[in-house]
């Protein structure tokens, strides 16, 4: 079923986000932890699609494998890194064999050391709005999401430019949007409020990366441009200062589930959980909150 006819009928929620392991001998493992997850009831799980190729070749078998195992509604990310029209036809032809009827409609990102251009990276589809609507309009019994970033993308010049760049991705035929991580709720009210003022109405569904470590959530900050609250750094500082690992990783389960709480409460529709294919603290976090 279509992502947006889930949310209509099963608000509030929570989704999932896991990547395909590169080795096929740790499959095993990964979906034990899918099929641990199914206690969630998600209304759907995403799988990524790896830049230049590093994982696209597992996507199709990760999420045919996630249908059998877990029962989940399924929603494959696509990029348009170095990618071509043949490219594109033959994935959405191969998920919709599978029965999928949702896809992440992404431009992507540029690989780690790549030196070319970005007309070699993007030359078919320079930007997501592109392949949105390369994708409706010849797929029309797919939904079609994107992403959306409420503290702007990293290269957008302003934020205002960003909406106007999800203003595009929605009138393309995108029908909802996944933000990004972030840890202020008042960043994701803020933009849904100014997406609305521009007449984007589509669902936006709060992306949410409970912090693991202090580890993880430096690699985190390299990827994307997330704002961290000063307040929360220090209790995780000193939380580590005090504690070690252990107690870093309880101010992340209740600093996400604080989140998870004050969204759905405040009208989010959903979350949509980065599982980092872990299962503990997706369930720690979303315990008794639906």
């Amino acid at each position: 079923m279509q992502i947006p006819q889930l949310i209509k009928a099963h608000s509030p929620f929570v989704s999932l986000e896991f990547f395909p392991p590169k080795k096929q001998e740790e499959w095993p493992g990964f979906l034990d932890v899918a099929r641990e997850l199914k206690q969630l009831k998600p209304l759907f799980a995403s799988v990524t699609y790896g830049a230049g190729g590093s994982t696209q070749a597992n996507t199709l078998e990760i999420c045919e494998q996630l249908i059998k195992s877990c029962g989940f509604e399924i929603m494959p990310h696509l990029t348009g890194v170095t990618a071509n029209k043949e490219k594109i036809n033959g994935f959405l032809e191969a998920i919709s064999a599978l029965g999928i009827e949702n896809v992440l409609a992404l431009r992507g990102d540029r690989p780690a050391g790549f030196t070319g251009s970005d007309a070699e990276l993007f030359a078919a589809f320079p930007h997501a709005s592109d392949m949105v609507a390369y994708i409706r309009s010849r797929y029309q019994q797919l939904a079609i999401g994107v992403a959306g970033f409420p503290e702007a993308h990293a290269e957008a010049p302003s934020f205002a430019a960003d909406l106007a760049v999800m203003q595009r991705k929605v009138a393309s035929g995108a029908n909802f949007i996944i933000t990004q991580l972030y840890f202020d709720n008042r960043v994701y009210f803020d933009y849904v409020d100014r997406l609305r003022a521009m007449g984007v109405t589509v669902p936006v569904i709060p992306g949410i990366l409970p912090i693991r470590s202090l580890a993880s959530l430096r690699f985190t900050l390299q990827l994307c441009n997330a704002r961290v609250p000063g307040q929360l750094i220090n209790n995780l500082m000193k939380a580590h200062e005090q504690g070690g690992a252990s107690a870093v990783y309880a101010i992340g389960v209740a600093y996400a589930r604080e989140q998870v709480k004050g969204l759905l409460e405040g009208g989010a529709p959903g979350v949509h959980l980065y599982t980092l294919n872990k299962a503990d603290m997706c369930l720690e976090v979303m315990d008794g909150l639906l």
